[in-house]
């Protein structure tokens, strides 16, 4: 019986020791991950640490972290103890194609493998590179491309009694709506594209290099276009804004002049297109590649080799929740009725005690700074 004892505490200890030599073999290093996901049933991506009901995709991604030893236990609880960072905290429901964060982790053998073996098939860790200690994914980012999938039907006229399915985008009304994106492009003052900003908050300012509709396509019978943007950054809802602006234009609610109007000083009732189609869809470090990516110890943070995954993913699981969700719970054509309830031509009068309304209530609410789309 005692040799028995002896013999448990030998391996035990025999396993503890094993545990420190791998430990010591793997020193922590400070790594960035190229992650995929479907963002339905989450509350977005970053993590409300003591709140689990509502599920993000952080919840996910650390506890698959510690699962597979690349983290002990307890970064788990406390993020900083990694040196966590997420490039941008898409909002609820909002998917990623190319979303980065950065930590530090214990370079295990087949860690993507093993990372993905504790993951759900609708979150996927593609790639890994390492990067300097003092990396941080949000600060060295220096611009989002973000796209949004939508039916084309959005952008029928409201005078027109119009069939969802057999609905078709004509080359005209293509041109009108790249015309009103591409109004976008440039620094404006997108206060009133987020409930966070005042009209006199620096922070409010926003420089958006790229803004497009492409060609339309027909996806079980139901005609999809995708919008893509690329901007510095993005505040809280100001994608889903503009775009919703666009689509109140478009669709005959509002006048062209509403656009210049929105980046003035006063309150405008911009409307909030749904978050279903949002997709984060890459993320860009051009300065830090520039200075780091051919120093001949790190590598720059491109994903060519990638995209072929990226693109698999997008197919497998992005693009069929949002056509799926679409059909079946049909958020886009239940919030384009709500259009007519907006009100695109306040008076001066108005505008300006609404303006002092939601002054009271943005301090009230408080700003956090510069975020993300959906932050």
């Amino acid at each position: 019986e005692e040799n028995g004892h002896q013999n448990k505490r030998l391996k035990s200890n025999a396993d503890e020791e094993d545990a420190e030599d791998q430990n010591k073999k793997s020193p922590k290093r400070k790594i960035v991950l190229l992650m995929a996901y479907s963002g339905k049933g989450y509350h977005g991506m970053q993590r409300n640490v003591g709140s689990s009901q509502f599920k993000t995709i952080e919840d996910d991604l650390v506890s698959a972290l510690v699962q597979s030893g690349c983290i002990p236990e307890n970064h788990g609880e406390d993020m900083k103890k990694m040196s966590f960072q997420r490039c941008a905290r898409t909002d609820k429901g909002v998917s990623a194609a190319g979303q980065i964060v950065s930590l530090k982790v214990r370079l295990i053998d087949d860690i993507l493998e093993k990372i993905n073996n504790h993951l759900p098939s609708h979150i996927r860790i593609l790639g890994l590179k390492r990067v300097t200690g003092g990396f941080n994914s949000k600060n060295k980012c220096d611009a989002r491309t973000y796209s949004y999938m939508l039916p084309t039907f959005a952008f029928a006229h409201k005078d027109h009694d119009v069939q969802e399915e057999l609905y078709r985008l004509d080359t005209e009304t293509l041109e009108r709506v790249n015309k009103l994106l591409a109004c976008y492009k440039g620094t404006h003052n997108f206060h009133n594209f987020t409930s966070q900003k005042g009209p006199r908050d620096p922070s409010a300012k926003r420089y958006i290099m790229e803004m497009y509709c492409g060609e339309p396509f027909v996806r079980e019978n139901m005609e999809f276009a995708v919008i893509k943007v690329k901007g510095q950054s993005f505040m809280m809802h100001q994608i889903r804004k503009m775009i919703g602006l666009v689509i109140a234009i478009v669709k005959g609610y509002a006048a062209e002049s509403i656009m210049e109007r929105s980046w003035g000083e006063e309150k405008v009732d911009v409307p909030k297109a749904p978050g279903l189609g949002l997709v984060l869809e890459k993320v860009h470090f051009e300065k830090y590649n520039r200075r780091f990516g051919n120093d001949g110890l790190h590598e720059p943070l491109e994903w060519t080799e990638e995209e072929e995954k990226i693109a698999v993913f997008k197919e497998q699981y992005i693009y069929p929740t949002i056509i799926n969700t679409e059909r079946e719970e049909k958020s886009m054509a239940n919030w384009l009725n709500t259009l007519p309830i907006h009100d695109f031509n306040s008076s001066a009068v108005e505008m300006q005690t609404n303006s002092k309304n939601s002054k009271k209530s943005s301090d009230l609410e408080g700003s956090d700074g510069c975020g993300d789309d959906s932050d």
